[in-house]
């Protein structure tokens, strides 16, 4: 197959399967962020995995697509420049010769990185369409059974950390596909690429320490560690600064093998999320329906208040039993007004810090729901509703500021910005101001 047959493929397949956009999972909200954080969109692992599948599906047609190297020989010079000068770096910071040899003995540039590092697919998928896939019958069946074959180490990691095994195995479910499909892309290629050229030359170039770190410990070796084309490794998707301070040794062997060890993913699993303020014992929310009138600018996770006083408000559980007692719950609405909504705790953000989308939260809150033999959601998505494209929102961010409802920079990017934009003009227009975009608000904005 040729190149360009195979990068056809491709976009082929990341269109059929509604790819959006990748990012490391497992990183903490501070690596990820981008000039709006939190944003509603699924930034992270569903779609990342769907863009393995199809690399592999490259791969298997095309020997090898992920090693090929398309560099000039003035290029592969300079990149074999870059890593004997990032050896001293490395050496400096306590990375022995020996595993520098090791690992960067047959270290490759991989073009097809870079090129993934720099896409910004223009099309996104709904929530509705992203929680279809990620909490789905057959994901929901898939995890319960391997729950129930991984039931020891899933006990044992929630005695010690206070997580429950249907959270672990959410998280796993939605990373991995519960380890069906965790990459195939050597990480130490993969940071040495994006540390040579990628956006976050910094960035990459302390995860390639941290790798480097974590071979010279002897947990794993340099062809065993393996992950997404952004770096992130293993089951559970950890960067390699995430697996030195939280990864666990779950199985006794002296190994913390997040590629091989259930017990280790478990454990490294329910480690970072208690590390990150995980309270054992309160449950991550509950949908709720809201009052006629209620006010949708108060739909944010920043807006923080105890159960009672939601309450007092007129939230209601959407089956009648009581709310949680949380200290500081938020209400969030997803879909805006039209859609379900959520009295929400700190436990789910604590799922944030795993990956800082609301929507990659709620696929692991309703997962784990399911998984337990609980309920999905009970509203009505508005399912005849577009997203706009990445396009369309920079449009509707620019329009914002010209009216004077300042959003920042355009950027395609539904965060808290462009939302507190949106409702400042929903209510000088008369309209709800739940925040949420859509083909007649672009069209009603684009009116003088």
């Amino acid at each position: 197959m040729s190149v360009t047959r195979a990068r056809m493929l491709m976009m082929t397949l990341l269109l059929s399967s509604g790819v959006m956009q990748g990012c490391q999972a497992g990183a903490s909200p501070s690596s990820q962020a981008s000039s709006q954080t939190s944003s509603s969109t699924p930034r992270a692992t569903t779609q990342e995995t769907e863009k393995n599948e199809a690399q592999n599906a490259i791969k298997a047609a095309e020997t090898p697509t992920a090693d090929r190297d398309d560099q000039t020989p003035a290029e592969r010079e300079s990149f074999d420049q870059w890593v004997s000068e990032f050896r001293q770096t490395a050496q400096g910071q306590g990375i022995t010769p020996a595993t520098l040899d090791e690992a960067l003995a047959e270290v490759r540039y991989q073009p097809r990185i870079i090129e993934l590092d720099r896409s910004q697919p223009e099309f996104t998928r709904a929530i509705w369409e992203y929680l279809d896939s990620a909490v789905s019958s057959t994901r929901v069946d898939n995890g319960r059974q391997k729950l129930a074959e991984h039931r020891s180490a899933a006990d044992q990691a929630q005695a010690s950390y206070g997580v429950p095994g249907s959270v672990i195995t959410a998280i796993w479910g939605i990373e991995s596909n519960y380890g069906s499909n965790f990459g195939s892309f050597s990480t130490i290629d993969a940071f040495a690429t994006l540390g040579y050229e990628g956006r976050r030359h910094a960035f990459a170039q302390e995860q390639l320490i941290a790798a480097l770190r974590i071979i010279q410990e002897g947990d794993i070796d340099r062809d065993h560690m393996l992950g997404s084309w952004a770096g992130a490794m293993g089951h559970t998707q950890f960067i390699p600064t995430s697996f030195l301070a939280y990864a666990v040794d779950g199985d006794n062997d002296g190994r913390r093998d997040i590629w091989g060890s259930i017990p280790d993913v478990m454990a490294s699993t329910a480690h970072y999320l208690a590390k990150n303020g995980w309270q054992p014992g309160q449950p991550w929310g509950v949908e709720v329906t809201l009052p006629e009138g209620f006010d949708y600018t108060r739909t944010e996770l920043s807006t923080r208040q105890p159960t009672s006083a939601w309450q007092t408000q007129g939230v209601r559980p959407i089956q009648g039993q009581s709310l949680p007692a949380f200290d500081q719950g938020s209400i969030i609405a997803p879909a805006g007004a039209q859609g379900p909504a959520f009295l929400v705790g700190p436990n789910f953000r604590v799922i944030m810090r795993y990956n800082n989308a609301t929507s990659y939260a709620l696929a692991v809150a309703l997962l784990s729901q399911r998984i337990e033999g609980g309920p999905g959601v009970q509203g009505n998505w508005p399912r005849g509703l577009k997203p706009l494209t990445r396009s369309q929102t920079k449009e509707l961010q620019g329009l914002l500021n010209q009216k004077g409802f300042g959003t920042g920079t355009p950027d395609g990017i539904m965060g808290p910005n462009t939302r507190e934009g949106l409702r400042a003009w929903q209510r000088s227009a008369g309209r709800t101001p739940d925040g949420f975009p859509s083909s007649s608000v672009l069209e009603a904005l684009r009116q003088p």
